[in-house]
């Protein structure tokens, strides 16, 4: 069998190309807005701590509001909330633009870039699309995805690229505008394909999904990999600008997701077999695909403090980012089948969001250590940040104990579509 099988099925059912060629485009901005806005403000006002702080705080704010978009989302529908929840962010994006043209006081800087927390959370949304269409098989759910994951990736490979080409070649509030467009036209092209959108659930009594058992530890992983993406970007634009070559720090990070979204697609193409306990596997899997990661994380480190080349950083990345898509991939496995149902857009949106929360802390610090001690120095951020990560893993695969179904329930059975839509591994 073609390796491409399990994908050409996925796209084989009627209105998935639609929905997710709007999806691209929605999220390619996101892989564009933090190197637009380092950049734009760092020219601005000659300070990558005050770029840092600022990306920061939007993406904390984020962590805070997304949840309650995802919960509104859950209870009205896709279209009718993503829609005016991307105009509000939009408003805060441009709002940025204009306060670093005519020179506004810092502190509206931070306000303006707090007020796109309300960017609705369009993977999850298309994640959830998928698991509503592919409920009750697994294989093409893990399948699925997998290619949302590489989809993340190869977003966050091309954003920054285009970020950087456009912040540097035309002007350096050209990338936050032209995200800015792509972002509502995204929404506008995903949230028009009704067909495929999930039926709206009654008002569920299920309790919040960062209760659920299980997900208080996986989130906390999600929110130090977070830190990870957040300090490597910030360390990497202050080293190429170091190096005389700050242009070329768009083209450095894509290469790491470029290594993400190869592994990604690859491990979705496997085939998988469903265990007796798949949620315990997966549990296993996932600590150690974050064990591999925090690994692979020191050859960027040793790549700076060994060499100095930006060229040998490069490849570091592209190596390093090999472990991400799997180590995402697995950890959203987890928070589907461990959210509550009816609660499935804001399971997903807390576990993005612990991911924004990680970047916006890893960014911080990240700037922080660059701009005081040196941008080699702030590799070790990454490094103690996944770390971090594979000790939360590892305690909270040994503590979850998930009751097994009973043997009479198929594992990913319809009796329960939220619970079991997740993949297996």
């Amino acid at each position: 069998m073609s390796p491409l099988t399990p994908y050409r099925r996925l796209f084989a059912l009627p209105g998935t190309r639609a929905f997710t060629l709007g999806n691209l485009v929605a999220r390619l901005p996101m892989g564009m807005f933090s190197v637009s806005a380092v950049i734009m403000i760092a020219g601005a006002r000659g300070s990558y701590a005050l770029a840092g702080a600022v990306t920061a705080t939007g993406l904390a704010t984020t962590a805070v509001v997304a949840p309650w978009t995802a919960r509104l989302v859950d209870r009205y529908g896709q279209a009718e909330v993503a829609v005016p929840a991307t105009a509000v962010a939009l408003l805060g994006g441009t709002g940025l633009v204009a306060c670093v043209r005519f020179g506004a006081p810092d502190w509206t800087l931070f306000a303006a870039y707090a007020a796109t927390a309300t960017t609705p959370n369009t993977g999850g949304m298309s994640r959830a699309r998928w698991a509503h269409l592919l409920k009750g098989d697994a294989a093409a759910l893990h399948t699925a995805n997998s290619f949302e994951q590489a989809v993340d990736e190869l977003c966050f490979m091309l954003g920054p690229v285009l970020a950087a080409f456009l912040c540097t070649a035309l002007s350096p509030m050209a990338g936050m505008l032209t995200g800015s467009a792509l972002l509502m036209t995204g929404v506008l092209l995903f949230a028009a394909q009704r067909s495929t959108q999930p039926p709206l659930r009654p008002a569920t009594t299920a309790g919040s999904p960062v209760l659920a058992p299980g997900m208080p530890p996986l989130l906390l992983s999600f929110l130090a990999t977070g830190a990870v993406f957040g300090a490597m970007e910030v360390a990497t634009i202050a080293f190429a600008d170091e190096q005389g070559h700050k242009s070329a720090a768009g083209v450095v990070l894509a290469l790491q997701a470029a290594g993400s979204c190869v592994a990604g697609l690859v491990f979705g193409a496997v085939k998988r077999d469903v265990p007796v306990d798949a949620e315990a596997f997966a549990s296993r899997r996932y600590a150690v695909c974050v064990g591999a990661m925090a690994v692979l994380l020191t050859l960027p480190l040793l790549a700076v403090r060994l060499t100095g080349s930006l060229p040998v950083l490069a490849s570091a990345l592209l190596v390093a980012g090999m472990a991400t898509a799997p180590t995402m991939v697995t950890g959203m496995t987890l928070v589907q089948r461990r959210t509550p149902e009816g609660r499935l857009n804001e399971g997903m949106t807390l576990a993005v969001t612990g991911l924004l929360g990680g970047i916006a802390g890893g960014s911080a610090v990240g700037g922080w250590v660059v701009e005081h001690l040196s941008p080699a120095t702030g590799y070790t951020v990454p490094v103690v940040a996944a770390t971090t990560a594979l000790v939360i893993a590892v305690l909270g695969a040994r503590t979850h104990s998930p009751a097994r179904p009973p043997r009479h329930t198929p594992l990913s059975g319809p009796s329960n579509p939220v619970h079991h839509s997740g993949s297996t591994h």
